[in-house]
């Protein structure tokens, strides 16, 4: 999807709603799109949900919006390297502690389609699912989501209906999910299970808040069912390998994009073995 024009509000404070503001940080990319968006939760005390890359100008754009008041706590969605590393230099300054998903490297041979693992991670408190962090007029609580990557959490705001949901559900595009740690399944399993929440509202790491979250959530898991037919039907046909795959399934996209659909079909594929729905043979996949 191509980016939206300039100017975009680099390092400004945007308020979106009384108790949420939002940072965006100067990387975008065909990955990020205009940049990974910071979130400031509270008035007089604040959360600060996915710090955001190692960037100077972002660091100082967040205490400018931070103006002196107390941060209760640096909140990590996930630990790739354009969510979580201004997290330490942020508790630096703040002194507040870095909370939210578990440390996690993984590397891989395969081409990369998101930002690597960030390796300096090291939060004061690990959150689980439900466990929840608490500062004056405010609640964020801990929903598990992995998928895009294992340690993936969302945090839903209690007191407005708001889930900032990272990575999991964005607002420009549909997640990257990339094996070995990213897992289709799980990815299906935790869309299914925000289907059933009632949040209100969506604030994602990319792109604009989603404010139709459970029909953009169905249709998210109607593309993926989809794309699960549609390499079946090809498999029934004939034995492929995953490169003969994708110029049918991606017929008229960009072949510079073909190496992020090759990743996706693979997702799919190890989904759909671990199930007994296909079957591989060396390089080439088959239906069982």
């Amino acid at each position: 999807m191509a980016l939206p024009p300039q100017p975009w509000p680099t390092g400004d404070v945007e308020q979106l709603e009384p108790l949420v503001a939002r940072v965006l940080a100067p990387n975008a990319s065909p990955f990020t799109y205009t940049g990974t968006q910071t979130y400031l939760v509270g008035t007089t005390d604040l959360a600060v949900i996915d710090a955001g890359p190692a960037d100077d100008r972002h660091l100082a754009a967040l205490i400018r919006a931070i103006a002196g008041r107390e941060v209760t706590a640096i909140m990590c969605t996930h630990t790739h390297r354009d969510h979580s590393p201004a997290a330490a230099p942020l508790a630096e300054a703040t002194g507040a502690p870095v909370v939210g998903c578990a440390p996690l490297v993984i590397e891989t041979d395969q081409p990369r389609l998101d930002a690597a693992f960030d390796r300096s991670y090291a939060p004061d408190r690990v959150l689980e699912d439900g466990e929840a962090m608490a500062g004056r007029g405010w609640t964020l609580r801990a929903v598990h989501t992995p998928g895009h990557t294992s340690n993936h959490l969302c945090f839903a705001l209690e007191e407005s209906g708001a889930l900032f949901t990272g990575d999991h559900v964005m607002g420009w595009s549909t997640s990257v999910v990339v094996p070995p740690d990213g897992d289709m399944g799980d990815y299906l399993s935790s869309l299914s299970a925000l289907q059933e929440r009632q949040d209100r509202v969506y604030y994602p790491a990319h792109g604009g808040p989603v404010e139709k979250p459970r029909q953009l959530v169905r249709g998210m898991i109607g593309h993926r069912r989809a794309r699960e037919r549609q390499i079946e039907k090809l498999l029934r046909e004939e034995a492929r390998a995953i490169e003969a795959l994708v110029p049918v399934m991606y017929k008229g996209v960009d072949e510079r994009l073909w190496p992020a659909a090759s990743m996706s079909v693979y997702a799919h594929l190890l989904d759909m073995e671990r199930r007994g729905t296909v079957a591989r043979l060396g390089d080439v996949w088959t239906t069982s």
